[in-house]
């Protein structure tokens, strides 16, 4: 599979998928990527996945720093929920929950990867509350009724022992216009390993590639997002089609790479193209080896939109591990694309960048 990467055209190079899991597309033909769109804000915060809310505004959230306008001293929250008012070129960032001199204040620990805004009100997976212990003992689903100003977490949790790591969730349109069904769909990457990465520091074990990487899907129907009995999980299939179980012990992977998945991913519905895009790390972590996976349905079958190492070469460190795309600065053939991202040292921060899809016929 062919991917290209754009910014003056002097600097253009062409890569190759390596290795990858799953066939190429049989849709999306390449990736291109224009650099010379790159922006980077809010130094010393990272994470930043974001949901598209009914007031027509942006929600992200970002881990350990002031989010925008703060440093990751000035301002430091261990978490923070940030307003995106306007489009991808002119965008106006509020921190709305936490941060440097934000709307309103926490002392909420804990880091998430996965927000979503239905019904009007958004949801957040949250974890890693205690870094210094185990940060992954378990993770809850937290609310807020008043876009991102207070929130309050469901009373159950999803737990190590039931081998749940980081869990992102899928997103479609405003306020989830445009979803499938009556469902929400949360992708849960699967416990695995231990070792980490010998130049993080301290040696920190848990934020690592998890191999083999496997990664399962729960739904529940959107009205019942805080009840842990209503939540069913993927077993299958079953004369083609999903077949669901209640009991999480029974669950199947919906996606599997023995190179690994990251310990973070997302999952988002391109209406125009017409096909769920998960991103996530591969081999190694914070070292920018991306996969991007594209299928028809929330479970797969899966196909390789692009998977290679050292994404973004020659323009930023190599250094990222989390990808997803925003929803609303997408064009609404869904070829023109916001890629929001971020990484260690230099990419711990927000950064956005155009890029853009071809697809067969067009």
């Amino acid at each position: 599979m062919k991917i290209i990467l754009t910014v003056p055209l002097l600097f253009s190079s062409l890569l190759y998928a390596q290795r990858s899991p799953y066939p190429d597309s049989p849709l999306i033909k390449d990736f291109r990527v224009h650099w010379d769109t790159h922006l980077r804000m809010a130094t010393g915060s990272d994470n930043w996945p974001v949901t598209w809310a009914d007031d027509d505004h942006q929600y992200a959230v970002w881990g350990d720093g002031g989010g925008f306008y703060g440093t990751n001293g000035i301002g430091r929250s261990s978490m923070g929920v940030a307003r995106l008012e306007g489009g991808w070129h002119d965008f106006r960032p509020t921190n709305v929950w936490g941060g440097y001199d934000p709307e309103n204040r926490h002392h909420q620990t804990g880091k998430s990867y996965g927000i979503l805004c239905v019904e009007r009100v958004l949801y957040m997976w949250v974890g890693m509350f205690e870094p210094g212990k185990d940060p992954f003992d378990h993770v809850k689903l937290a609310y807020s009724k008043d876009h991102g100003a207070s929130w309050e977490f469901a009373d159950w949790s999803f737990t190590r022992e039931e081998g749940v790591m980081m869990p992102g969730i899928c997103n479609f349109g405003r306020n989830y216009e445009g979803a499938r069904d009556e469902y929400v769909y949360s992708y849960l990457i699967r416990f695995q390993s231990h070792e980490g990465p010998d130049d993080y520091p301290d040696k920190v074990d848990w934020l690592n590639c998890q191999k083999p990487g496997k990664v399962d899907l729960a739904r529940v129907h959107r009205d019942s997002l805080l009840n842990r009995s209503a939540y069913t999980f993927f077993s299958g299939l079953k004369h083609g089609k999903a077949s669901w179980t209640r009991h999480i012990e029974n669950r199947s992977p919906v996606f599997e790479n023995e190179e690994g998945t990251g310990w973070c991913m997302n999952v988002s519905y391109n209406a125009g193209i017409g096909r769920y895009l998960l991103t996530t790390e591969h081999t190694e972590t914070h070292r920018g080896n991306i996969g991007i996976f594209d299928a028809p349905d929330p479970w797969g079958p899966w196909t390789t939109v692009c998977y290679k190492s050292n994404w973004g070469a020659g323009h930023v460190p190599l250094n990222t591990f989390y990808w997803n795309f925003s929803n609303k600065w997408s064009s609404e053939d869904g070829r023109d694309v916001t890629l929001i991202f971020t990484g260690r040292k230099e990419n711990d921060s927000f950064n956005l960048v155009r890029a853009s899809f071809t697809t067969n016929g067009k």
